[in-house]
């Protein structure tokens, strides 16, 4: 059954954010994802949404994406991210 992770993101330095972004498309890639949404516009219909950005991930599977999220590929990006931007990390299985 596959799986999205959804990821909301406050950015607190941009410059080191950047360096994350370059990061984290092979370590999604190997691990069978791809990026659906990945920080494009966000306009609010209904209620409140207060991010810098938004990312939507696709894997084949709940499995993938949770040893995508805990491999050492993904933990080096991680890293960088930590002081760079704060955010949620959200997995669901459609």
């Amino acid at each position: 059954m596959p799986a999205i992770v959804l990821v909301e993101m406050d950015i607190i330095h941009s410059t080191q954010y950047e360096e994350y972004k370059k990061l984290t498309p092979a370590t999604v890639e190997k691990y069978g994802g791809k990026f659906v949404i990945r920080g494009n516009p966000v306009t609010v219909l209904e209620g409140d949404w207060n991010h810098d950005r938004l990312v939507m991930l696709e894997f084949p599977s709940k499995q993938l994406a949770v040893e995508w999220y805990n491999s050492p590929e993904y933990q080096a990006a991680k890293q960088v991210r930590s002081s760079a931007a704060q955010g949620r990390f959200l997995l669901v299985e459609f």
